[in-house]
């Protein structure tokens, strides 16, 4: 049997973590020479690709020498903590990725206080030091004592604060462990490879700890799917091994949450090769694999070859702070482009998310055709919501709502979060008073050139909607990033947004004669010529009151000419609504219109003899 080493890959997002696993895989010789492999190898769903960014925890496996080494890539966005949370007891060690010129950031403190929790140790990278003018070891002597400070502060023991460290540039696929070489490396005298990250693995990881049992035990930690043989269990081996066609018993939870104990056999069993899974006989103690054999597993359960042990403990992750309503679609043209999805099948595709992802959870509501799933942030609604518009479904939701807490003596206790904000100095005035309207206070200010770093502490409802005005105050230059700390008592009323919102007063298509004179009145979100309906927002109304308008109407035609009459009609700006922008924007009597073509925002209620125009009113 071969050695194994297990580890997992963790940062805050877009330090560099999917880029460094591409070089770990060329420089193993897990692809041919020929090979061609595209960038990011690892993001394999569109939305990854389409947005930079890991959404999903993803297996992969090298071999240095006789020895495999499991990898494990990790998201580095808040949102998707869960996915973290839920590898961590597959591996037995972790490669630890901080920006050299951002230092750690607020993700990076989440996913490292779980990895020590786990009692791992840690391999810290300075990654990206091509960002320095030629190393910059002060710059890097700072960052280096910022992640110890982290390390102590998260409570570290003696070894695991006693980390090694190495200096990356994973874009260019090498590293070193002094700083003395970066100079020649950076300036191309010298080549490099990341055979000293190779070597820090074999020699400071410790070799996978195996249970002294002979029976087979198996956490499932993530689900995995084949057109061929259904649904597949991906989890490590804590003791014995299994076997093809070997009967297995499976400890698991029913829909209302009741122990079941459940027979199978297992068909096929696979492991990572690189970035295939091969089918093997056996599995042994210590390695990551993938079993088959029933469609009903679900992360967290347990499988053994006896039916008669106590089940391992499921995986738990950290409680949502956050709940958005999914409903069946309910407009005019609904089920004119994509499928008009009945309740039932609704539930059935959110309850199937919330199956594969324990960070979610799903809520039944009064209502029979609308339902609750609570997760972590806005990011990880809206990656959910586009993965279901993708399969062709339509279907409705509302404004994500905050989950509060009843304290000790009844009082209301909200999510408070840490924003960290990264942003040029000319941009602090304007940004901090932003943030305090939202019920932020200011905690940390620290200067390094020409840039500041505010750290600011703001309950998660001032947080919605604030991402893309922040981005756009700073014109794209400030960097952003959120930790949820815990639970406070509630700091008052939050005004969302205080502008109310353009209605159609009846149906039909856009006109730009119409949309010209609607101008003045605030901004449009809809293009010419698109087919609207009674209560469908089409654009931001310049005060906080609603205003139903008709954006259908056509120019009156005469016999008369004038000699302005032809002008042509020009509109000075349409706000194009993302999902993202929609989910930032709507009010709690608005809903997000899905379809597989169309992002559309509308009135809860349509007739606009039904509704008051007031934001007293509203409900």
């Amino acid at each position: 049997m071969l050695n194994l080493r297990n580890i997992c890959i963790i940062a805050h997002v877009d330090h560099g973590k999917t880029t460094l696993v591409d070089h770990l895989l060329r420089q193993a010789g897990t692809f041919q020479e020929h090979q061609t492999v595209d960038e990011r190898v690892m993001d394999s769903m569109d939305l990854e690709r389409e947005r930079g960014i890991t959404i999903l925890a993803k297996n992969t496996s090298v071999r240095v020498g006789d020895t495999k080494i499991n990898i494990v890539d990790t998201p580095g966005h808040a949102d998707f903590g869960g996915e973290v949370e839920r590898i961590m007891g597959m591996v037995d060690g972790a490669i630890l990725l901080v920006d050299a010129a951002e230092g750690p950031l607020p993700q990076t403190r989440f996913v490292l206080e779980k990895a020590l929790a786990q009692n791992q140790r840690i391999i810290v990278v300075i990654n990206k030091v091509d960002r320095l003018e030629q190393g910059d070891p002060y710059r890097i002597q700072e960052v280096t004592n910022q992640i110890f400070d982290l390390f102590v502060d998260l409570g570290a023991s003696d070894e695991q604060a006693e980390f090694p460290i190495v200096y990356a540039c994973s874009k260019q696929g090498w590293c070193t462990t002094s700083l003395a070489d970066l100079e020649d490396l950076l300036s191309k005298r010298k080549t490099g490879t990341l055979k000293p990250l190779f070597d820090l693995i074999l020699s400071l990881v410790s070799p996978p700890k195996i249970e002294k049992n002979d029976e087979f035990q198996l956490l499932i930690s993530n689900l995995a799917y084949s057109d061929y043989v259904g649904r597949m269990a991906i989890g490590r081996v804590l003791s014995g091994k299994v076997t093809q066609n070997q009967r297995i018993f499976r400890y698991g939870l029913d829909p209302e949450q009741n122990p079941v104990l459940e027979a199978f056999v297992t068909p096929h069993i696979y492991t990572f090769e690189g970035l295939n899974q091969k089918e093997v006989d056996s599995l042994h103690a210590g390695d990551i694999g993938l079993l088959t054999g029933i469609e009903s597993f679900q992360i967290g359960d347990t499988l053994s070859s006896s039916d008669s042990i106590d089940p391992l403990r499921r995986i738990s992750v950290e409680k949502p702070t956050l709940g958005m309503t999914f409903s069946i679609n309910t407009s005019p043209y609904s089920g004119k482009e994509g499928e008009a999805i009945q309740s039932r099948k609704l539930r059935e595709r959110l309850l199937k998310e919330v199956r594969q992802n324990v960070a979610l959870r799903f809520e039944e509501m009064d209502t029979p055709d609308q339902f609750r799933i609570l997760g972590r942030g806005e990011l990880q609604m809206a990656i959910l919501i586009e993965q279901m518009r993708r399969e062709g479904f339509e279907f409705m939701v509302g404004k994500p709502i905050v989950l509060m807490k009843e304290g000790p003596n009844g009082e209301k206790l909200e999510p408070i979060e840490r924003a960290v904000l990264d942003l040029p100095e000319e941009y602090v005035g304007a940004v901090t008073q932003m943030f305090q309207q939202r019920k932020g206070l200011v905690d940390k200010i620290e200067k390094h050139r020409s840039r500041v770093r505010l750290e600011i502490i703001i309950p998660t409802r001032g947080m919605l909607g604030l991402r893309s005005r922040y981005l756009s105050m700073t014109r794209g230059e400030g960097l952003f990033s959120r930790e949820w700390i815990g639970h406070e008592p509630s700091r008052g009323e939050i005004i969302h947004r205080i502008n109310g919102a353009m209605v159609a007063d009846r149906s039909g298509k856009t006109v730009e004669y119409a949309m010209l004179n609607l101008e003045d009145r605030g901004i449009l979100f809809v293009k010419p010529r698109v087919p609207v309906y009674e209560g469908m927002i089409v654009g931001e109304c310049n005060k906080d009151n609603d205003l139903n308008v008709n954006i259908c109407r056509e120019k009156k035609l005469t016999n008369i000419r004038a000699a302005h009459a032809e002008i042509l009609v020009t509109l000075s700006g349409i706000r194009e609504m993302s999902l993202e922008k929609s989910i930032e924007w709507i009010d709690e009597d608005e809903w997000i219109e899905v379809t597989p073509k169309t992002i559309r925002l509308r009135k809860k209620i349509l007739p606009q003899n039904q509704r008051s125009v007031k934001r007293s009113a509203r409900k």
